[in-house]
């Protein structure tokens, strides 16, 4: 997806050879932004006119500010199943807007140098660093980063940790709808950024974010340098 006209990227080469991230503990936790069980979706009629998608019932929160519609879905965290492999839309959303590590719910961890994100590129890969950089993983602090790429499994194949100086919000991911006679019907999936046209006819399900100017970082000095602030108590 090209939500970024032009990315600015000024960062060194990630090193090949990382210290046995595994070594760190792992605590039981389920990322704050995993769907559980109890958290059903209601069942919702989605139907359509020349201006885009609507919900017939629809009510002012199945909207975001922008007037973007999102899919509907339960809200009680804590109960039932944790299911890894689902995101929640609304937990996404907010650890997006509020920069919220997308773990443990706390603040995402910034420092003069940027915010941290991981993202599941290879570092190596040119081609994949000369496109826009667009995610819908929310950001981390230090040692939820960590924790991550030992649990991962996408991660523990592949990750690179940023901080990130500059970016912004810049579009939404979900399921499209054209008409199809006087019906809506779902014709794909994709990522669509606030301007185009197209964002009148997703019914959304997560915010992307766009990383514009960064620096690739080593995960495992950057939890040298936390425990190192920790100890100094300058940590938030």
């Amino acid at each position: 997806m090209n939500v970024a006209e032009q990315v600015v990227r000024d960062g060194t080469e990630a090193k090949k050879e990382r210290p046995p991230l595994g070594a760190f503990a792992q605590p039981g936790m389920v990322p704050y932004i995993a769907r559980w069980s109890s958290e059903q979706y209601p069942r919702s009629l989605v139907v359509a006119d020349h201006r885009g998608i609507r919900y017939v019932d629809e009510l002012p929160h199945d909207r975001d500010l922008r007037g973007i519609l999102w899919k509907r879905i339960g809200l009680s965290p804590g109960k039932g199943r944790p299911e890894f492999g689902n995101v929640h839309f609304f937990r996404q959303r907010r650890a997006m807007r509020k920069l919220l590590c997308q773990i443990c719910g706390g603040p995402a961890d910034r420092t003069a140098d940027g915010t941290l994100w991981l993202v599941g590129e290879d570092a190596d890969d040119r081609d994949a660093w000369a496109t826009d950089l667009v995610t819908g993983h929310p950001p981390l602090c230090v040692p939820c980063a960590v924790t991550s790429v030992r649990a991962c499994p996408h991660l523990r194949k592949q990750y690179v940790a940023l901080r990130v100086r500059t970016f912004e919000l810049g579009g939404v991911q979900g399921a499209l709808y054209r008409l199809h006679g006087h019906l809506p019907v779902v014709y794909a999936a994709d990522g669509v950024p606030f301007d185009s046209w197209r964002v009148h006819w997703v019914l959304a399900t997560q915010l992307l974010m766009k990383l514009t100017e960064f620096t690739m970082v080593d995960l495992a000095t950057e939890h040298a340098e936390y425990v190192r602030r920790a100890a100094a108590g300058t940590e938030r």
